[in-house]
């Protein structure tokens, strides 16, 4: 995917590729996009691509699903932060 090369050529000599850099990067990223820039990227993904966005979405969706139902179980505050 063409964004995903850009970003990566730019910070690759800037950032170790932590996690913490990554959420850093694709947040400061994706406030520059409205619904249709978002919409405009996911139509150029190839089949590929898209399936492996929704695979992806899906497993962090239901893994943060999971972290709050067991963190309700064990604690009644709970965190989840979606990946919107």
């Amino acid at each position: 995917m063409k964004l995903i090369d850009e970003l990566f050529e730019l910070y690759r000599d800037k950032l170790t590729g932590e996690e913490e850099d990554l959420d850093m990067i694709t947040f400061a990223v994706l406030e520059g996009y409205d619904h249709e820039d978002l919409l405009e990227i996911v139509k150029e993904m190839d089949e590929y691509e898209l399936q492996y966005f929704i695979r992806l979405y899906l497993l962090e969706t239901l893994k943060g699903k999971f972290a709050q139902l067991e963190g309700k179980k064990e604690d009644s505050s709970s965190y989840y932060r979606p990946l919107h």
